[in-house]
C-alpha cells in the first residue's frame, strides 16, 4: 500500500519521468489494488486548475474520476484523526495545509507516501513519515 502525493498524481497520468524505484513500488501496489489517493489531492488539482497553473484535457472532477478508475487505485478518505494530527505533526514541518493532510494520512495508514517534495522527503529522512522519491 502506498499514497501518491498530488504531484505524483499529475506525473504519472501525464506519464512524467519519475524514478524507477517508485514506478515499481507503484505497480506493486496497483497489483494489490493497493494506490492510494487522497481526497486532498481532488482538492489540490481543482486549485490548480482554477488558477490555470495546471491545464486539463477534461474538467478537473472528470479528470480525477478517470484517474481513480485506473487498475489498482483507489481513494482513500481523509480521517477525522488524520485531519486533527496533521495540526500535531512531529516537529519541524512546514506549514503547507495540503502537505501535512497527506503526511498524516501516510502516517496514519503506515504507508509510504510517493513524493518528489524536498520538505516532504527531508520530513521522512528525519523518521516522520516513510517517503519514496519520484
Amino acid at each position: 500500500m502506498l499514497l501518491l502525493d498530488t504531484h505524483a498524481v499529475l506525473w504519472l497520468d501525464s506519464g512524467e519521468r519519475m524514478t524507477s524505484e517508485a514506478l515499481q513500488a507503484i505497480d506493486a501496489a496497483a497489483q494489490e489494488g493497493a494506490v492510494l489517493v487522497s481526497p486532498v489531492s481532488a482538492w489540490e488539482v481543482g486549485l490548480l486548475v482554477g488558477k490555470g497553473r495546471i491545464s486539463l484535457d477534461i474538467d478537473a472532477l472528470a479528470w480525477f474520476e478517470r484517474f481513480l478508475a485506473l487498475p489498482g487505485v483507489r481513494l482513500t478518505p481523509l480521517t477525522a484523526a488524520a485531519a486533527i494530527t496533521s495540526s500535531a505533526l512531529p516537529e519541524p514541518f512546514h506549514g503547507d495545509p495540503a502537505d501535512r493532510l497527506l503526511v498524516a494520512s501516510a502516517r496514519e495508514l503506515a504507508c509510504p507516501i510517493v513524493t518528489r517534495d524536498r520538505k516532504i522527503l527531508e520530513y521522512a529522512e528525519r523518521g516522520a513519515v516513510r517517503a519514496i522519491a519520484c
